[in-house]
């Protein structure tokens, strides 16, 4: 079984990583032929490879997975590049290798502190394999000064290190940063593909399979957490629910209220005396018992007093733990926009008779209700009304008014 086996739909993508791929092996058996190791990438630059990648494309095409099955391929060991049986292929794919290192996070943003560490590693030589591989995953979420610190290293790379960055776009890196880069745009690839992957992969029925890949508008990673994740269901089915029960702006407000309720949404009511628990005191509960295990472990009272020696620790770690919560909080937002946005979606297909599949296709009924009460042009505002509160949660407007204000556009 290949690396290349999970990338659907990507040939074009899989067909320049195996380029590089051969480029590097074969600059590597000519380098160790030779040992002039220090020329290792003034070779590898005038081949297909190159020091530096730039892995582009729609959220869910797989490019997080694109770059792991690339770093596979450099540190395969098989005579098929990518064989997936290999100890190299096995090692990176399980996230273990040694000469791999992905750097992620989540919080909001990726520190410069951090990637400061994966830059001073990068001049290390590799330990096991002939490349040393860092993936940056959600390179957008780097600030500039972040992505300053970055700049150095791809700039003047050690020999054997590759750096790979993912991000939706082009654009959502510095110029400095995608001039040095060589780019691997994937596409969004076709519902059929993503259900038969979750059908070959994930032992998913057919039928279940192709309804959540078109759930998912063909995202891989939210297509399986919908076949295969009950509370990912529920958060689908509970939006849309959501947005089907508003019919003036009151609604509007109760729906608000409640899509930003992470128990709820995820069908995880908890009752305790027959009255359900607030988000806030669930969130406050949740808060004070990572404290308490915190404390624990560094074997302090949580009653007792704080050595100053570890009270910068506690704070930082407190504060991380704010900014956990709010980067949940708002994919899980964004998540449920990304439904609403997809039912009026339909919505139009509908109204333009297009033919084209509903991606909704177990809500088709409504869905036609809804056409036959609005025409288009109402449809398209709602679509960017739905894409205006994305907009408005990236920017830190307080998530309940965001909400409130696209689902009272949208009644």
């Amino acid at each position: 079984m290949s690396v290349f086996d999970e990338l659907v739909g990507q040939e074009d993508a899989i067909a320049e990583i195996k380029r590089a791929a051969s480029a590097a092996r074969l600059v590597v058996a000519q380098s160790d032929d030779d040992a002039h190791t220090s020329s290792d990438m003034n070779l590898v630059n005038a081949s297909a490879m190159s020091h530096a990648w730039l892995f582009t494309g729609p959220p869910g095409s797989g490019r997080s997975w694109a770059a792991r099955t690339f770093a596979a391929a450099l540190l395969c060991s098989g005579e098929e590049l990518g064989c997936g049986v290999c100890a190299g292929c096995r090692a990176v794919l399980a996230n273990n290798h040694p000469d791999v290192e992905i750097v992620s996070t989540d919080v909001v943003t990726i520190s410069a502190d951090e990637v400061r560490s994966y830059v001073t590693n990068s001049y290390l030589a590799p330990s096991s394999g002939k490349w040393r591989v860092f993936i940056i995953e959600d390179a957008d979420r780097m600030l500039s000064r972040t992505t300053n610190v970055l700049l150095k290293a791809i700039e003047e790379p050690a020999p054997r290190t590759v750096w790979m960055l993912c991000t939706a776009a082009i654009a959502d890196v510095l110029p400095t940063i995608r001039s040095r880069c060589r780019n691997v745009n994937l596409v969004t690839p076709d519902a059929h593909d993503v259900a038969q992957l979750l059908v070959n992969r994930d032992g998913v029925e057919p039928e279940a399979a192709l309804v959540a890949a078109r759930a998912a508008q063909s995202h891989i990673g939210v297509a399986r957490a919908l076949a295969t994740d009950p509370e990912a269901g529920m958060l689908r089915k509970n939006t849309l629910e959501a947005l089907l029960s508003v019919r003036g702006v009151g609604d509007a407000v109760v729906a608000a209220q409640r899509l930003l309720d992470e128990e709820a949404m995820h069908g995880r009511d908890s009752s305790a005396g027959g009255k359900k628990k607030s988000t806030k005191n669930s969130a406050d509960d949740a808060d004070a018992a990572e404290q308490e295990k915190l404390m624990d472990a560094l074997g302090l009272d949580s009653k007792g007093r704080i050595p100053a020696s570890v009270r910068s620790q506690l704070t930082t770690d407190k504060d991380n733990a704010k900014r956990r919560k709010t980067r949940r909080q708002r994919d899980m937002l964004d998540r449920e926009l990304i439904y609403m946005q997809s039912f009026f979606r339909d919505v139009l297909v509908i109204q333009l008779e297009s033919g084209t599949d509903l991606v909704n296709s177990d809500y088709e009924e409504s869905i036609r209700r809804r056409a036959a009460d609005t025409n288009a042009e109402q449809t398209i505002a709602k679509i960017d009304a739905l894409n205006l509160a994305r907009e408005r949660l990236n920017s830190n407007v307080a998530p309940l008014l965001a909400m409130e204000a696209a689902l009272i556009s949208v009644r």
